[in-house]
């Protein structure tokens, strides 16, 4: 079994305490006003949600298996990296997730709002309408935007993020850029797999998930989106420092 990193064990002790304050505290609404990353015209968004988020969870299976794959390619890759540079490349992954998803839902948004601009709603009192309840929208918006353009506009105004895939898709890229021959199963198919496949093909299966609304191993409201975005900030971080040699000591 593999011996637990000192940042990884305190990232999990985190994770668990936010867990705890989620299901104790407000019956479990108050931690996701504070800490769940709103979208940002929402006036329910703070600036520290940005990092916030990525230490909540919606249930006992989301912060299970996060846990469970910070503390199986975390502590190798913090072997590998030290503790500080550990952390740089955690936190970078998860901000680099939010801001993709960010961006993902801006353009839902911006979809929506230019349709029913178009057509002569106003901007201002089509936000009011959206900040006037949970899923609350003006009846007459129907005639302009289709069920799924609807549902996508007021879900993405309303929705809140959390949890600690993103960061962990880019630690899973840096586990498979450091260790390609590693030999890796997933629980629904246990045929080892070399990272340096298995790793590059979860990244392959979400981007479709993201493309075509079908889930293959996870839940239908996972941000595949922000997986992506994980996965390539790390992607880019390591890339860079290897081009650079930043870490040219830990390349040989």
């Amino acid at each position: 079994m593999n011996r637990i990193t000192d940042t990884v064990k305190h990232l999990i002790i985190i994770n668990v305490i936010m867990f705890i304050g989620t299901m104790a505290v407000g019956g479990g609404t108050l931690f996701y006003d504070w800490f769940a990353l709103h979208f940002p015209k929402n006036e329910a968004f703070q600036p520290w949600q940005i990092l916030t988020h990525m230490f909540m969870h919606g249930g006992f299976m989301h912060i299970g298996f996060n846990m469970l794959a910070l503390w199986m390619f975390g502590s190798p890759v913090e072997q590998q990296f030290g503790t500080k540079k550990f952390l740089f490349f955690y936190i970078s992954s998860g901000l680099g997730a939010a801001l993709l998803m960010l961006g993902y839902y801006y353009y839902q948004y911006s979809t929506g709002m230019s349709a029913l601009t178009g057509a002569g709603f106003s901007q201002t009192e089509t936000l009011e309408t959206l900040r006037s309840g949970y899923a609350m929208y003006d009846s007459r918006w129907s005639n302009v935007l289709n069920t799924d353009q609807l549902g996508k506009f007021v879900s993405v105004f309303n929705g809140t993020m959390v949890g600690a895939s993103g960061a962990i898709m880019g630690i899973l890229v840096a586990f498979g850029m450091l260790y390609p021959e590693s030999k890796l199963m997933m629980i629904f198919l246990p045929i080892p797999i070399k990272a340096k496949y298995f790793i590059p093909g979860i990244i392959a299966l979400d981007i479709i998930s993201a493309v075509t609304g079908q889930s293959f191993f996870s839940p239908s409201n996972t941000a595949y989106v922000a997986h992506i975005g994980g996965a390539l900030t790390g992607f880019l971080i390591m890339w860079y420092w290897k081009k650079t040699q930043f870490n040219k000591n830990r390349w040989d």
